[in-house]
């Protein structure tokens, strides 16, 4: 069985991109974890991806819907410009 294949491997590199994700905040690598995660566990649930190209394509889909959602709650809302009322040299 080829590695890309065994679901801890996907637990493991989600783990990995996640604590990758504390040193560098900004929700860029979580999207990928949360991507990684869900390839483990569609692997765990029995799901069968038997070639490499399709468990990469399941990784950028979950990845690109993990990616959309954090935005859509944590991202900048409409309207909520910050408006800056004094400089920071102003003293």
């Amino acid at each position: 069985m080829a590695l890309w294949q065994l679901w801890w491997v996907w637990v493991t590199a989600a783990v990995a991109l996640a604590t990758l994700e504390v040193f560098a905040p900004g929700y860029i690598f979580f999207g990928f974890a949360i991507g990684a995660l869900a390839v483990g566990v569609a692997l765990v649930a029995g799901i069968t991806m038997n070639s490499l190209p399709v468990v990469m394509l399941a990784f950028a889909v979950f990845s690109l819907i993990a990616y959309v959602l954090m935005r859509r709650i944590f991202g900048v809302k409409n309207g909520s410009a910050k408006i800056w009322d004094r400089d920071i040299n102003d003293n």
